[in-house]
């Protein structure tokens, strides 16, 4: 990126530097969400790596898994190539996902509202799916050290960066709808599993021999895959002129009060010293602690609480200590056709709640999570008890959607309150939040059963207390939820410091002050606009079509 003195200079921008990518009069807004889009479906897949674990964990012995000797630890199985790796070891690379999704978020989000989120969006590319490439070659010389640092490491990078690329851009594109618009971009987050896991499982088979299992090749594929749509997303991307705003929309400010909504701007180095930035992280890893725990939770919570009566059985013979293998199969079917279900809700809520929110406000919406969310948690046990299968599943449904809705509801509750500045940073040191979210959940729920089980309470009941201490952290959230107030003033830029962050930032009002660029009206056509949606609807579709037949197996 060249420097900022070559600008005024009248020096032209970079291919990728902000200032190329100031929309032209007439650009259609709605063209930005499917960009946004693109991006979120390819990297969401994080959440669906766990298709690749059993597969790999067979990578040399191909149908039984050549196991490590005693004496091998993990640190040896990193570079171990004479036996399989165990799914508990390939299993870090999830953790590494989502720590350096949050770190990468937290450290570059400052760098990315500067640079802009056509560079961000290049970068995450060329991160998440180079990290791929490397992977494939771990895989291919079986080295477990080289899938930590390609999909893990330079991979979980390419997540934070991506993550948080459209979080800004969309928020000042649509200032009237703000939570409906990032709620479209982390929805996408959200699917991109439901269309990367059974994508990856038909490749596997495609590329599967006597002697391979075929996930070398299935990265490289997706790879090439999600580097086209990733960057079709990263150079789609355009940001508003300075001072921009929907024809015929109205600021808050001259609407009836909202104090929630601000039109000022704080700093992303300052946020750290707010107490409402630390109310709405506890916000956030209290509801994300809680959901991760059931998402953790509910495939095997299903089968142990109804066991043998999800495939007809009554009685003692239903109970799931006393099922054979063969039955222990059929529920694991209908398990996972659960499992598929509330993923449904996941997506969907982070578009639902955080289209709701822009009508209830940021701060009842997260009301709402917490009150219905403790409710509903605190009903499972009673529904377990008495084998009412509907209102437990509905139960977890709910909680799900609240999940994912407060994952897309965050980012415009930051910008009510922090101004849009600075947000998409804002937001990256948020979500340090939900790495420490991603260790809390699992411990208190892993634990918990364990220790229910070691005091041989039967295993449908060992997730009651359970769900009673996650009530528990929905009242913590409510609580200082409930504390939210308007900022203090002082924490606000004064208009000399906004005019220099302007500055630093590439802002520009009007296209005549990049110097040699110039840019004509562009009235973006209908046809390019739903072109761009089917782009991204299409696949999107298709990963719904399949899990929906996941879905009937819960259901039949």
């Amino acid at each position: 990126m060249t420097g900022a003195p070559d600008r005024l200079s009248g020096a032209e921008p970079g291919f990728l530097d902000k200032e190329r990518i100031i929309a032209a009069p007439g650009f259609n807004r709605w063209l930005v969400p499917p960009a946004a889009l693109a991006i979120h479906l390819c990297i969401g897949m994080a959440y669906g790596f766990s298709v690749f674990w059993l597969p790999l964990s067979k990578a040399l012995g191909i149908k039984e898994a050549i196991k490590c000797g005693p004496d091998v630890g993990f640190f040896q199985e990193l570079f171990a190539s004479g036996c399989d790796w165990k799914i508990s070891t390939l299993g870090w690379m999830y953790t590494l996902f989502f720590v350096l999704l949050g770190s990468s978020a937290a450290i570059w989000g400052g760098w990315l509202e500067r640079a802009g989120p056509r560079k961000a969006g290049v970068v995450s590319a060329v991160c998440w799916c180079g990290g791929m490439l490397i992977s494939a070659l771990g895989v291919h010389l079986h080295q477990f050290w080289l899938m930590l640092l390609g999909s893990g490491v330079i991979g979980g990078i390419g997540l934070g960066l991506g993550y948080i690329s459209p979080v800004s851009t969309l928020i000042k594109w649509f200032p009237d709808r703000r939570g409906m618009a990032t709620g479209m971009a982390i929805m996408g987050f959200g699917g991109g599993a439901m269309i990367g896991s059974p994508l990856a499982a038909e490749l596997m088979k495609q590329f599967a021999t006597p002697t391979d299992v075929g996930v070398a090749q299935t990265f490289v594929v997706m790879a090439l895959v999600y580097f086209v749509f990733m960057m079709g997303g990263a150079l789609s991307y355009r940001v508003p002129a300075s001072g921009w705003k929907p024809e015929g929309w109205t600021p808050p400010k001259a609407q009836a009060s909202n104090t929630m909504i601000t039109q000022n701007h704080v700093h992303v180095k300052k946020v750290w010293g707010i107490p409402q930035f630390w109310l709405i992280w506890m916000v956030l890893c209290m509801n994300v602690s809680a959901g991760i725990g059931v998402i953790g939770m509910a495939s095997p919570m299903l089968q142990e609480v109804f066991g043998g009566s999800l495939i007809g059985l009554s009685g003692e013979a239903a109970k799931f200590g006393n099922l054979d293998k063969t039955q222990l199969t059929a529920i694991a079917g209908v398990a996972a056709g659960f499992a598929a279900l509330i993923s449904l809700f996941n997506i969907g809520g982070r578009f639902f709640w955080a289209s709701l929110s822009d009508k209830l406000g940021r701060k009842m919406t997260y009301v709402v999570f917490f009150v219905l969310g403790g409710l509903m948690y605190a009903s499972i046990p009673g529904s377990a008890m008495a084998g009412n299968k509907l209102l437990f599943v509905g139960a977890i449904c709910i909680i799900l959607s609240m999940y994912g809705g407060g994952f897309a509801t965050v980012p415009a509750y930051l910008a009510d309150l922090f101004g849009t500045q600075m947000v998409g940073a804002i937001h990256g040191r948020l979500l340090t939040a939900w790495a420490t979210a991603g260790v809390l959940g699992p411990i208190v729920v892993n634990y918990m059963r364990d220790y229910q089980l070691g005091l041989g309470i039967p295993r449908e009941q060992v997730y009651n207390q359970t769900m009673y201490i996650l009530v528990g952290m929905l009242v913590i959230g409510l609580i200082c939820n409930l504390l939210v107030r308007p900022l203090d003033p002082k924490h606000f830029m004064t208009a000399a410091e906004l005019a220099e962050e302007k500055r630093l930032a590439h802002d520009r009002a009007v296209a005549s002050e990049l110097g040699n660029v110039t840019m004509t009206h562009h009235q973006s056509s209908i046809a390019l606009v739903l072109l761009a949606w089917a782009a991204v609807g299409i696949p999107l579709a298709w990963g719904v079509y399949r899990t929906g037949l996941s879905v009937t197996k819960f259901f039949n």
